[in-house]
């Protein structure tokens, strides 16, 4: 369903009863909701919770931000090199009233949150700004931006602000993102070949829409740190980070695990930057003992 939410359209999903626990969750960068699986959602539905997924704005079937043209990924890295200030067409800020947005359009007062990736730095903000709106909040693979943290390595770096050689072809577009998979999926629980491409099939087909990836790109770039920011959140944290990320490398959970007042960490061996079904048990359970302490 289309919601109209801190001004925009947003695509929402709702899953399980109207009486249960709020779950909003919050994907990452250039991700759709559907990046949320729906075996994840039902296992969340499964343990009581009412789970409340969208696509962010500008990806997916919300609407996008065109208008304001597509930024030179490029030339604005080059500028982040040299300590140049940074321009984004919109905020993380902006996006986390995005998600309030979404509660009030549903009539949920306080939820709880769980964010993954750019979707963990929005729920920063959330928790930060919107305290009042978030019962727990769960942060997997995510950072607070901190200078001192190491970044993602070249490869990843450069994979991720590459195009597929041929945009206009369904098959260029599914193999660049296997490539990008290959990078950052989690070496211990390895995806197959063959459902990672349906998987990316299923989001290419549903919406392909990389301005809008550009734009979001900026917004993280832009953001930059976040530290003064976890002082402020109260919500029972759970921070769950894979061992073996090389887009977001572990230094950062411990990060804000030490930031969060009370928060909890899981570190995970053998996990990177995606969420491998042999994990979706654990993530759960995570989720459940946030919402737990709340």
């Amino acid at each position: 369903m289309q919601l109209t939410a801190n001004g925009i359209r947003l695509e929402v999903e709702d899953h399980g009863s109207r009486n249960g626990e709020p779950l909003l969750l919050v994907m990452g960068l250039g991700m759709q909701l559907i990046a949320w699986p729906d075996g994840f959602v039902d296992a969340l539905v499964a343990r009581g919770f009412r789970v409340i997924r969208f696509d962010n704005r500008d990806i997916g079937l919300s609407q996008s931000f065109d208008h304001l043209g597509t930024p030179n990924l490029m030339r604005e890295w080059f500028r982040m090199t040299l300590g140049l200030p940074m321009r984004s067409a919109y905020s993380l800020a902006d996006m986390a009233g995005d998600a309030v947005g979404v509660l009030d359009g549903m009539g949920i007062a306080r939820a709880h949150v769980c964010g993954a990736s750019m979707g963990g730095m929005i729920a920063q903000h959330l928790a930060a700004s919107h305290a009042d709106r978030v019962k727990s909040a769960t942060l997997v693979m995510t950072t607070s931006g901190a200078r001192h943290l190491p970044g993602p390595s070249l490869a990843v770096s450069r994979a991720l602000i590459a195009r597929p050689r041929k945009p206009y072809r369904r098959a260029e577009i599914i193999e660049h993102y296997v490539q990008l998979y290959a990078l950052i999926g989690s070496p211990g629980f390895p995806t197959a070949d063959a459902e990672l491409r349906e998987q990316l099939g299923l989001a290419v087909d549903r919406s392909y829409h990389p301005q809008g990836s550009a734009r979001q790109l900026m917004a993280i770039v832009a953001d930059g740190d976040r530290t003064s920011l976890l002082g402020a959140i109260r919500a029972p944290t759970q921070v769950i980070h894979g061992a073996a990320d090389p887009l977001v490398p572990l230094p950062a959970g411990r990060e804000l695990a030490r930031r969060i007042g009370g928060a909890e960490l899981d570190v995970i061996d053998g996990m990177a930057h995606d969420l491998p079904e042999a994990l979706w048990p654990r993530f759960v359970d995570g989720i459940a003992k946030a919402a737990g302490r709340a």
